[in-house]
């Protein structure tokens, strides 16, 4: 295995540290600043995103800088999983840049569903303006009345009348769908319970303007809002789209939700290595600066031992997400099962211990919205929750791990 930069990975990551410097890291404090100000509330419909944000989008597609997810050469860049990664952990170190370079979640996993799957009204209907940065989307797949780490539970229906689709039952934790540009959900529901456990449910497009279709609430993370993206409660009631949104057949849900999460565990896993690195390095310039009892914060109460910890954990979490993007791109998402389940409980453990860490030395600033710390702390701890919690990703990594010796 080599992981080490390709000559292509090499060229977009200096262009995209030189977006990143000049434009992005410069706004950080005010970017964060304005959210808070502006959307420190639940009321998602006036939520507003930074004033630059739209003319950042812009400048970053006119560099050829847009869509660096995807692998393909005309609609992306043509980069490999192994090649994309070191690109969104320099993304991730400032929580709203991803959207900047249209590479944020749920949008990612979303336009490669519609990429591999879709059809092509679909694919002209969604995935062009998805691609062009001009509407968000969601991801409906939790719902609050049954234990969602196991997918198979959705008790949300899909029903066939006609040429129509009937959606029924409720969704939550749906990210993004406070953004002010959501414009499509993709619903994933029970739809035929007479099948196999795994061909029960369906993925359809549901825009979310829809007759029925009514959005609840959004969710509060520790408190936040996660404002302007949001995470919310949503409830169907006899909403009806015609049958051409339903993504490549009856059934076939579950096959496309697998496919779905293998790179999109990548984008999630190198994302929180970004913002490890930001958030050592945040708690490494307040060790240097700050002084008690006469010396540097960072020489007393083993915070040197506590800054090596940080950075051996993160580098042995960089090599176990690099080696599952090779796998995947070598080996195929099913050889790489085992990779990818560990890195999902790997990294997000990881960055909250270091996040955490970084929290301590910054005192309580650390715990309030001066620094970005408690919004990584919150991202940390949902992302051992999102996309299955540590245990289903352990099980995994167990139960194939037992296999060889049966």
């Amino acid at each position: 295995m080599d992981f080490s930069h390709s000559p292509k990975t090499q060229e977009y990551l200096a262009r995209v540290n030189a977006f990143i410097n000049e434009h992005i890291a410069p706004i950080e404090a005010e970017v964060y600043e304005f959210s808070h100000e502006k959307n420190a509330h639940g009321d998602w419909h006036s939520w507003q995103l930074h004033p630059q944000v739209e003319a950042l989008k812009a400048k970053a597609r006119e560099a050829g800088l847009a869509n660096l997810f995807l692998p393909d050469n005309e609609l992306g860049q043509g980069l490999t999983t192994l090649e994309y990664a070191p690109l969104a952990e320099a993304m991730g170190h400032y929580s709203f840049a991803p959207e900047i370079f249209n590479c944020n979640a749920p949008d990612t996993g979303n336009m490669e569903v519609l990429y591999h799957f879709g059809s092509p009204y679909q694919q002209q209907q969604w995935l062009t303006p998805l691609l062009a940065g001009e509407i968000r989307s969601v991801f409906g797949m939790t719902e609050p009345q049954v234990a969602s780490s196991d997918a198979t539970n959705m008790e949300a229906r899909i029903d066939f009348d006609g040429d129509d689709i009937v959606i029924n039952g409720t969704k939550w934790w749906s990210t993004g769908l406070g953004h002010p540009n959501a414009k499509i959900i993709i619903f994933m529901g029970l739809s035929n319970p007479e099948n196999d456990r795994h061909a029960q449910h369906s993925m359809v497009l549901v825009p979310v303007q829809s007759e029925g279709l009514t959005i609840k609430r959004m969710l509060t993370a520790y408190g936040d809002y996660d404002a302007p993206y949001g995470h919310g409660e949503m409830i169907f009631d006899n909403v009806r789209v015609p049958r051409k949104n339903l993504i490549m057949g009856e059934g076939k849900g579950f096959a496309i939700a697998q496919g779905r999460l293998g790179p999109g565990r990548i984008h999630h896993c190198m994302r929180a290595i970004g913002m490890a690195e930001h958030a050592l390095e945040l708690a490494i310039k307040r060790g240097l600066e700050r002084n008690a009892f006469g010396k540097p914060i960072i020489e007393l109460g083993g915070n040197k031992e506590r800054i090596a910890q940080a950075r051996m954990s993160i580098e042995q979490a960089r090599l176990l997400t690099l080696q599952a993007a090779w796998k995947i791109d070598n080996l195929g998402v099913k050889n790489a099962m085992v990779d990818i389940s560990a890195i999902k409980v790997v990294v997000p453990n990881m960055l909250e211990s270091v996040v955490d860490m970084a929290v301590q030395i910054h005192g309580g600033g650390g715990m309030c919205n001066d620094f970005p710390l408690a919004r990584f702390a919150a991202g940390a701890r949902m992302l051992r929750l999102a996309d299955g919690p540590d245990e289903v990703h352990m099980a995994m990594v167990s139960r194939l791990e037992l296999r060889k010796y049966k």
